[in-house]
Parts: structure tokens; sequence; C-alpha cells
């Protein structure tokens, strides 16, 4: 079969229009309240549009390193059973587990019908053709696939392939921006909560050396070996003495 592109492209304008919607997609991606998900699923249905396939997926590894179906351009049955499928077989997990490319697959060809003999069975009965399938990759971290389908057995030109690159960078960098907030925010709530603890484990100190007429290294030294002694945090601990729902005097001074 000869490489070259025989599906209609869509005319520049068109193609410029929406790419620039997709990357204004992917600028308002970063703010505080970016949804992974929704964005995906924008990102699916605009490889779609710009590169004339007829369905797409996009699978993301979960903490145990197994492919999930996160977001696809439509909802039949057919190709979510074959997005599901590449958990254990297809182009997709050998994709994710390479890092490479896998470009203008025949899904009738050898390569298709001896490497991934039941995926490539399930997508012709399906009525597709040709896959492509792209790694969402940063360095040597790669975080899942960009899967394409199409119905006609038609090859992408180097152009598409370049641009279908692209849309996963895109979606590779959107989703490791979304986490880096994740982690920003979980590790400012934990810098807050440790702030938290120090003034109120301060004002124990306080509160003690004041009532006992002693330093406060040794309200300190009383405080942190009652929690020990009962099981408390120490921050717990010394904001019920703060709180006066302590009875200090169940507390054993040094």
């Amino acid at each position: 079969m000869s490489h070259e592109l025989i599906r209609d492209v869509p005319g520049d304008t068109s193609r410029e229009r929406l790419l620039a919607e997709a990357f204004v997609e992917v600028a308002d991606s970063l703010n505080g309240d970016f949804d992974v998900a929704e964005f995906l699923q924008s990102l699916a249905v605009r490889c779609v549009e710009l590169l004339g396939v007829s369905s797409v997926g996009v699978l993301l590894a979960d903490p145990k390193g197994e492919l999930r179906l996160v977001a696809a351009s439509g909802e039949h049955a057919w190709v979510l059973d074959l997005f599901a499928l590449q958990q254990e077989e297809g182009p997709c997990l050998d994709c994710y587990r390479s890092g490479t490319a896998h470009t203008n697959i025949a899904l009738s060809g050898l390569e298709a019908t001896t490497t991934w003999p039941q995926f490539a069975s399930r997508a012709l009965a399906a009525g597709y053709g040709m896959t492509q399938v792209l790694p969402l990759q940063q360095g040597d971290q790669i975080l899942g696939t960009l899967n394409l389908f199409q119905a006609k057995p038609q090859f992408l030109g180097p152009d598409d392939i370049a641009l279908a690159q692209a849309l996963a960078d895109v979606a590779t960098i959107a989703i490791l921006q979304r986490r880096s907030l994740e982690r920003s925010e979980v590790e400012r709530g934990q810098l807050q909560e440790a702030l938290t603890s120090r003034i109120a484990i301060e004002q124990a100190k306080g509160v003690l050396a004041e009532r006992w007429k002693c330093t406060v290294d040794d309200a300190f030294v009383a405080l942190r070996r009652h929690a020990r002694a009962n099981r408390l945090r120490l921050a717990e601990c010394a904001r019920q003495v703060v709180a006066g729902e302590l009875d200090t005097e169940g507390i054993r001074r040094v």
C-alpha cells in the first residue's frame, strides 16, 4: 500500500482555527480549577477534528502501571472494549512499555495479526482498518498513550504524525502540570499544619510554665511525656491545654 495520504485534509484556515482553540484550552488548563478528565476528553475530540481519524482514546497508567481509559472521542461500546483490551494486549501496551510510537499499523497486516491477534481481530470486526499509538512522555517518564483509530486503511503523513505527537505532548504537559499543582497543594497544607502545630505547642508551653512557675523547657518535657504516655499527638495535647480541655493537674511535672 502506498504511504501517500489519501484522506481529505481540512483547509488550512479551518485547521489553524482548530489548533488555536486546542492550545487555548491548554492554556486554560494551567489554572487551579483544571479538570484532567474534561481536558483529555476535549483533546480526544480535537484529535478527531484535526487529524480526520475515526476514534481517539487517551489511556493513562494507574499507580500499578496498568493502562486505564480516561477519555474517548466516542462512547460506543465496541470502541471502549478495544481500549480496555489494550490493558492486556495491543499496541498501546507496547508503546507504554517502550516509549516508542507505533504508527500506520494496518490492522489486517502481518504485524498486527501476529503481534496482537486478539486486538487486531476485534478492531477489524469493529470496522477499523488502521491505528496509530503515540506515547504521553516527558523524558524517561511515560504517563500513558494516545490511540487513534481509522475506519479506512489509510496512512497518516509525517506532518499529521508530528501533529498527533504534539497533541500527545500537550496532554502530557497538562497532566504533569496538574499533578504538580496537586503536590504543591498537599505540601502547602502540610506546611500550614506544621506551622499551626508549632504555634499550639509554644502556647501550651507558655501556659504550663506560667501555671507551674517553671521554665518553658521543663513545661515542654512534661507536655511531651504526657502526650506519649497517653498516645496523643503532641500538637493535639498542646491544643487541649490551650483550650482548657485537659486537666493539667494530671500532667506529671519534671
